[in-house]
């Protein structure tokens, strides 16, 4: 027992210093992202813009879906660490919009927010198979996203409270006062994040090398169009379940439930630690089972709980339910990155992480306007309860496509997970059933 825990405690080190240094990137800059994902719908609410959650968030993600292309070709011109510097300094600006709560502002914010969020995105996978080993992917994507959830975890238990506790302490009595002061902390996060990425070294490429990235179309590369398909499409359908259910779970928490902002900050808190955990463990399980296998059994394993999460009556199920359909959801993510920057070659990264990114924008534009529908035709109960259903089909869809199409690839998965995934310099042939 001892043996086989040092073994997997001694799989998530070696890594280099670029990789290191992302990961206290991942920290800071995640602080910042994730106190704005749990906190800015209930801050709309309290200066009475509730109505327009649904909107921003659509325009926000579409803001993200048209740079995603873009962003790609221009981080094999310029290196990932410029778009990187570029898409945090889009972050921080636009935290700063939102403190007035003047609409336009906040519209003109929640845009350069999605596009700022959405070049960081794209680059980050890409950024890490490239200060990765093969062997090292499995553990450093696992610790990588692990990393992001233990961030909410901390920033959300801390978050609330220390603004709450501000805002009385300074006699501010609206509504909007806590809210006002979490983005404040929110945006120096994120400066503090831009300064941390220039601690890694530069990867721009030199002139000659330059000439030759992206020698697709418009900078991007594509070699296998079918996979491209399959590696990309579960997602989607996946974000189109997720664009539902995940900007929303604080309104529907705090709605039925009657939380204040501490106690909602404390729920995702809960709900973070047990997602880093089951990340943390889902490598032994591609050990195990194989990575499409374990990421099919820990996203068809949630399934049940979404339906405890959306209809329970009792706040400690719902809680639970949380906890762990968050967990099983998002742990077998991590993998997938590390399988799909496997099956294509290194020219292909940025794209593929464009495509997956773009689509899962594309997902939470339409998403959030099909909830805002719900809401609007059907109330608050009704709404929610074809939300869940909506998100139930999606998701059962998508896992079972993630199994038909890559199943075979387990084979070689469960080898390569103990090694980690081939050279993505030669890429492997589809294989498929």
């Amino acid at each position: 027992m001892i043996d086989a825990l040092t073994r997997y405690l001694r799989s998530f080190t070696g890594f280099s210093r670029d990789a290191r240094l992302f990961l206290l990137t991942t920290i800071v800059y995640g602080a910042a992202l994730s106190l704005y994902w749990i906190d800015f719908n209930l801050y709309l609410e309290s200066i009475g813009m509730g109505y327009a959650i649904g909107w921003m968030l659509s325009a926000s993600m579409l803001a993200g879906f048209l740079v995603a292309l873009p962003a790609s070709a221009l981080s094999d011109r310029f290196g990932r660490r410029t778009l990187m510097a570029t898409g945090m300094t889009l972050v921080a600006v636009a935290l700063l919009t939102f403190l007035p709560g003047q609409p336009t502002l906040m519209f003109l914010g929640v845009v350069a927010l999605g596009a700022g969020s959405q070049i960081v995105a794209v680059v980050q996978i890409p950024f890490i198979a490239q200060h990765t080993l093969p062997e090292q992917r499995n553990e450093y994507f696992s610790l990588w996203s692990a990393l992001g959830f233990l961030t909410t975890l901390v920033s959300a238990a801390i978050g609330g409270a220390v603004a709450t506790a501000l805002a009385g302490r300074l006699g501010f009595v609206s509504a909007a006062a806590p809210y006002q002061i979490l983005l404040i902390g929110v945006a120096l996060l994120g400066v503090i994040s831009l300064g941390t990425v220039y601690l890694l070294t530069s990867d721009k490429p030199a002139p000659d090398h330059a000439r030759t990235q992206g020698q697709g179309r418009f900078g991007l590369v594509i070699l296998d169009r079918r996979l491209f398909f399959c590696l990309l499409l579960p997602g989607f359908l996946t974000s189109l379940g997720a664009g539902q259910l995940i900007p929303f779970l604080n309104v529907f928490i705090e709605r039925k439930f009657g939380l204040d902002l501490a106690a909602v900050n404390g729920v995702f808190a809960i709900a973070s630690l047990g997602t880093a955990a089951a990340i943390l463990a889902q490598p032994a399980l591609a050990r195990r089972f194989g990575r499409i296998g374990s990421i099919v059994l820990v996203q068809g394993a949630s399934i049940p709980f979404i339906v405890v999460l959306g209809f329970s009556p009792v706040l400690w199920t719902v809680v639970l339910a949380l906890t762990v359909r968050n967990s099983l959801m998002n742990a077998g993510s991590p993998i997938f990155d590390a399988f799909a920057m496997g099956r294509v070659s290194a020219g292909e990264r940025a794209t593929l992480a464009a495509g997956m990114t773009m689509l899962w924008s594309l997902g939470w534009v339409v998403a959030p306007i099909y909830y805002g529908l719900l809401q609007a035709r059907l109330g608050f109960d009704a709404g929610y309860a074809v939300d869940f259903v909506t998100i139930i089909v999606l998701y059962t869809i998508a896992t079972s496509l993630l199994w038909h199409w890559f199943r075979s690839t387990d084979r070689t998965a469960t080898s390569e997970a103990a090694i980690g995934p081939l050279p993505v310099e030669t890429p492997l042939p589809f294989e498929h059933a």
